[in-house]
């Protein structure tokens, strides 16, 4: 009960409130623009991301409420994980708004990436999550030392931006968001951990009724407030997760290793053709697929189809010894090499027939 009826009502209200901002009569109109980094062609709403925070807060707030009515005496969390709970939704809140104004007005990349540091130092010093050491299987994991704090909020901030970079296509960040945190949720359910389960379930299915608009063909996007906020937040519940033993680090980069690795690898690839980094592209794998003649739905189903398998591998991973996380490992990034090679086999393919 108390994580059902919250969870409905994450996945109701954001079904509903993402409805009313695709309404070109909505009270808060943002359009994004198509540009030369975007796939889509005429201006649509990207105001997703107010839903999506929205539902997950009010979601929390019902939680809580129910744990207080059906159990008073009960406190709803523990001293110090209720503390930390509230200082996990402080900086997300904290980034959702910078970024809801940089969406609406506009912002220097300045301010922007200083709130998200601020946020970053929330969650490092409020909280207490740091990346201490980095688990090698079947090896000595590699201690970080004095550089864990400043090595955890780059990492942050890193998933916090790769997320935006990721959310291009109809369907993609919702679906990411979808099948990422509700696989943390079954991990936070499975060691019992309620601030994992709890939040990781409403973001999921506030993602699944965001998803109802946005599935291709998208009557709405996320926007820099959902993506970048999603993004933060995924960071934070990794670090969590990590920290409390709820999984290995490896599981949750398995889980978003359809955008980590996207993400990672295109701008090494740009980096090492001196190419500015920070500025628009279309050359992202997802990106190049639909370029190369893909739908987006086709394209978005076949990336679903890669989310689920690395939910599976993750599974496979937490529950094998050290021994089997080294061959898993090895099959991951095997599968995404043939990823890669797919890729540019599509391109051949549709140059030919260009030519």
């Amino acid at each position: 009960m108390m994580i059902s009826l919250p969870a409905i009502i994450a996945f109701v209200f954001s079904w509903w409130l993402t409805g009313r901002f695709c309404s070109s009569r909505s009270f808060l109109l943002i359009l994004d623009h198509p540009n030369e980094r975007t796939l889509h062609h005429m201006p649509t709403p990207r105001t997703g991301g107010l839903a999506i925070i929205a539902s997950v807060v009010i979601s929390l707030v019902v939680a809580a409420c129910v744990v207080a009515i059906s159990r008073p005496s009960a406190s709803f969390l523990p001293k110090g994980l209720a503390s930390g709970s509230l200082w996990i939704v402080v900086s997300m809140l904290l980034v959702f708004v910078v970024s809801f104004v940089d969406d609406w007005i506009g912002l220097p990349a300045s301010l922007r990436f200083g709130i998200q540091t601020a946020a970053a130092l929330v969650v490092i010093g409020g909280v207490g999550l740091t990346l201490s050491s980095i688990p090698i299987p079947g090896g000595q994991a590699i201690s970080l030392g004095w550089m864990a704090g400043p090595v955890s909020a780059i990492f942050l901030i890193w998933i916090a931006n790769l997320y935006n970079f990721m959310d291009g296509m109809d369907g993609f960040a919702g679906g990411m968001t979808a099948f990422g945190f509700g696989f943390m949720a079954y991990f936070g359910w499975e060691a019992g951990a309620p601030v994992m389960l709890m939040i990781a379930t409403f973001v999921a299915m506030s993602a699944v009724g965001f998803l109802v608009h946005n599935f291709p063909p998208a009557r709405i996007f996320m926007g820099d407030a959902g993506s970048i906020t999603v993004g933060f937040l995924c960071g934070t519940m990794m670090l969590l997760g990590f920290r409390d033993g709820i999984f290995d680090l490896w599981v949750p980069i398995i889980l978003f290793s359809p955008f980590i690795l996207d993400a990672t690898m295109t701008l090494m690839r740009r980096a090492l053709r001196f190419e500015k980094i920070w500025e628009a592209h279309r050359e992202h794998y997802y990106q190049r697929v639909v370029l190369s003649g893909w739908s987006h739905r086709r394209t978005v189903l076949a990336e679903y189809g890669l989310m689920v398998l690395c939910g599976g591998l993750a599974v496979l991973y937490q529950r094998g010894t050290e021994g089997w996380r080294l061959v898993i490992l090895v099959i991951w990034l095997v599968m995404f090499l043939a990823f890669g090679g797919m890729v540019n086999k599509l391109e051949q393919r549709a140059g030919r027939k260009e030519s």
